[in-house]
């Protein structure tokens, strides 16, 4: 990179967009190793705070940055060879913290117009997860190997083509031991083993190889083998397909010489089942339970599964009952009573047991019962103990983020709900407040009736207040910042909030006597300050305590900004919600803003609360901070940027001459909407002030008269968006194919930018959002017909 940034065809702008959106590391570098740009995830990875304080840290990349500096010198040379590196790996140390990491890059050079590089543009990637599992990977694989060189007898992997072809893979040393061959002879020949079978066991292996074609992943027996002197062994084997694909099977297995074993089995015919399920077993632990003594024998690795050394529990099945928990104890009796009746072919149950140092551990406990007396009572059993706890907690992790998952969608459910009947609702109330509006005008000021009319108008108002507030909770509300004074919102709010805190709560307010000017929507503020109070009162749990509610003004220097968040030092508003209630512990303070995280009880919360403040605060500019303890009650600082400027009060004037009004008659305006009610409101409104209107209650009605009428003007064309059948950016389109420059507005209830783009792209400039009377929508049309 050169010293100094040249015009690139890519402005600041984009390139600051780029790197705040990246999820890994972006940078600029120059060439001499200096660190010019670093975004978010860059700064994250090398443990600082801002960029600033990387660039600050950073001065010499190559030096400070890569464990072995020698690859920066590499980087380098790559990029001046090809002009870009690709998955450039290294290991690098965190800049602050000095941890060391590995990463990948891959970056490129920017030149000027006379191909001298200007300076590197790349990204980086933290894989060192990656590089652990790989060299956990290479560390396993040679733990494997050196583990086989110990199993007595051969462990192979072998791959099975269709057409029954092997092709060993791997083989252990001990196949000398069995065979008296080596592991590379066998890879390099895999019919060398088929010299030695048995005449007898011919049949076995032949079914053998037809079951593995038919997909049988397990097999297993005992065999006999031939050697060249004569002699014959007998070798247990065992194998499993572990994965298949179209070229075949790859299968893992042992032989193991049994030779001894076969010759002494006589003199253990007694403990034939024992041993076979020994040897067929899988389980992590081995027990051997004598029902008539209580004694049982635990193998040591169940001992250590639990955390206890060899003498820490005796042999009897009382030790580990004992250690089971309580509410496991009952069905772990059942399901053992259910073998030793007979009703179940083995024992199998899954409880906890407490370990050494207090915590518990499930378990899968699996078994059999081996021996009986002539009355058919359970005299012995053996079965493994198999550690579950992982599976356990994999599973209670998965049932609660299904139960996050159907809470989320339920709520978004409702909110779909909530704004489709709020927006149904507002067309109802323009209806009402509009003819209500026409009412008064038509029966005169001095008419009794009037003030029926004025208690219908304001309960009305209040009701369209009402919409408004489900409209923000479905999230359907454009949000409107405003330069305005903080103090009389919040004293609003108060105002509202004294009507609803329960008997014993004391509201104590302290506001700043200044002006305050903040760019705010005020609803969502209001909203803020409403669930803090609410979330505070709360938290009394019932009890009798204190709110106090404090606005003042605060300067912030670099340090608190930065302590904050992602803010810059100045003034700004605070506004604080203190209790005095139980207070937070420091985890509960660490989610506290976590979506559908609650201290709450089950079904009294949703969790979303103080999710709702953060993000409204944070779409503000804003930062908010929490001061809690345990036993010391909670304070919560909402910081909003003062905005530039004050509210100067204009100072009276002589009154003036009325501004002349525009001239409406003749004028002729085209209105479009489903709503019938609405769209009669409007034309008696629009031939009131004086305009030809024509009114249509679809966007295919009012095309069909366009093109009957080709000669007729029109003025100004007003539709609504959300229609069955044709939209308002599709009557638009219609119409202007019809009407090339056709002046054309379209109302909706929830101007987006999506909604923007499809207008603009269909030849519509104007968007409005819907009107919150009809007088609002007459001036709307006016001044449209104006501009």
């Amino acid at each position: 990179m050169a010293s100094m940034m040249m015009p690139v065809p890519a402005t600041a702008a984009d390139f600051s967009s780029l790197f705040s959106f990246l999820p890994i590391g972006a940078y600029r570098s120059s060439p001499d190793g200096r660190m010019l740009r670093a975004n978010p995830a860059l700064v994250r990875l090398n443990g600082y705070d801002s960029e600033a304080e990387q660039l600050a840290k950073v001065h010499n990349i190559g030096s400070e940055w890569y464990v072995d500096p020698g690859r920066r010198l590499e980087f380098q040379q790559r990029l001046e060879r090809d002009g870009f590196v690709m998955g450039f790996v290294s290991e690098i140390w965190r800049h602050k913290t000095r941890e060391r990491i590995w990463i990948s890059e891959n970056a490129h050079i920017v030149r000027d117009a006379e191909g001298h590089p200007l300076y590197y543009e790349g990204t980086v990637e933290d894989i060192t997860e990656r590089v652990r599992e790989q060299e956990a990977l290479r560390r396993s694989e040679e733990q494997f190997r050196l583990i086989t060189t110990q199993v007595p007898g051969m462990v192979f992997v072998v791959h099975v083509s269709p057409g029954g072809q092997r092709e060993f893979r791997y083989v252990s040393p001990g196949v000398r031991d069995i065979y008296g061959f080596g592991p590379d002879d066998l890879m390099r020949d895999a019919s060398l083993v088929a010299r030695f079978r048995h005449p007898d066991e011919l049949a076995q292996l032949e079914q053998d190889l037809i079951e593995v074609h038919r997909g049988r992943p397990e097999l297993g027996g005992e065999v006999r083998v031939v050697m060249p002197d004569g002699q014959v062994k007998w070798v247990l084997r065992r194998s499993c397909t572990v994965s298949a694909d179209a070229s075949g099977q790859l299968r893992v297995g042992l032989l193991l010489d049994i030779t001894d074993r076969k010759q002494a089995e006589a003199a253990l015919r007694e403990n034939e089942a024992l041993w076979k399920l020994a040897l067929e077993s899988a389980g992590d632990g081995v027990w051997d339970w004598n029902l008539q003594t209580g004694e049982e024998f635990f193998s040591s690795r169940i001992k250590a599964m639990f955390g206890y050394a060899e003498d820490d529990i005796g042999n009897f099945a009382d030790e580990l009952d004992q250690r089971t928990h309580p509410d496991d104890m009952a069905q772990m009796q059942a399901d053992r009573q259910a073998h030793f009746e007979g009703r179940t072919p083995i024992y199998r149950n899954e409880h906890r047991v407490r370990c050494k140092d207090g915590s518990w551990k499930w378990v899968l406990s699996r078994g059999m019962v081996i021996a009986r007396d002539d009355a058919g009572q359970p005299l012995r059993m053996v079965g493994t103990h198999t550690d579950v706890t992982e599976l356990k907690q994999a599973e209670a992790q998965q049932r609660a983020l299904e139960t996050q998952l159907r809470e989320s969608q339920k709520m978004e459910a409702i909110g779909t709900l909530a704004g489709g009947v709020a927006h149904d609702f507002n067309n109802l109330l323009a209806a009402i407040l509009g003819n209500l509006a026409l009412a008064r005008e038509d029966v005169g000021a001095e008419h009794p009736a009037q003030e029926s009319l004025g208690e219908i108008s304001r309960a009305a108002i209040r009701a369209r207040q009402l919409v408004q507030q489900i409209l923000a909770f479905s999230r359907r509300q454009t949000q409107a910042l405003q330069h305005q004074p903080l103090t009389p919102l919040v004293q609003e709010a108060l105002g509202l909030l004294r009507s609803l805190l329960p008997a014993g709560v004391r509201l104590d307010t302290r506001l700043s006597a200044a002006v305050l000017p903040v760019l705010a929507d005020a609803t969502q503020i209001q909203q803020v300050l409403m669930n803090l109070c609410t979330n505070a009162w709360q938290a009394l749990d019932g009890r009798a305590g204190d709110i106090t509610v404090v606005l003042r003004e605060v300067s912030l220097d670099a340090v608190q900004a930065l302590q904050l968040g992602a803010v810059s030092a100045g003034t700004y508003a605070c506004l604080s919600v203190a209790d005095n209630g139980p207070g937070m512990d420091t985890e509960t303070q660490r989610r506290i803003f976590e979506p559908f995280f609650t201290t709450k009880a089950p079904g009294t919360g949703t969790g979303l609360g103080l999710a709702v403040v953060h993000g409204i605060v944070k779409a503000h500019r804003g930062a908010i901070a929490v001061h809690s303890e345990p036993g010391a009650g909670t304070r919560f600082d909402v910081y909003l940027p003062l905005a530039a400027g004050t509210p100067v009060a204009t100072p009276a004037a002589e009154p003036s001459p009325p501004a002349p009004v525009p001239e409406t008659v003749g004028r002729h305006v085209l209105y479009i909407d489903d709503y019938e009610a609405l769209v009669f409101l409007v034309g008696r409104l629009l031939r009131k002030q004086g305009y030809r209107a024509s009114t249509f209650t679809s966007g295919e009605a009012a095309l069909d008269w366009l093109r009957t009428h080709p000669g007729e003007p029109v003025d100004l064309v007003v539709t609504d968006q959300n229609m069955p059948g044709l939209s308002g950016v599709e009557v638009a389109r219609e119409i202007l194919r019809l009407r090339p420059g056709q002046r054309i507005a379209i109302v909706t209830g929830h101007v987006s930018d999506q909604l923007l783009a499809e207008a603009a792209e269909a030849g519509v400039q104007e968007v409005l959002g819907k009107q919150d009377s009809m007088d609002a929508l007459g001036e709307a049309i006016r001044q449209l017909l104006e501009s």
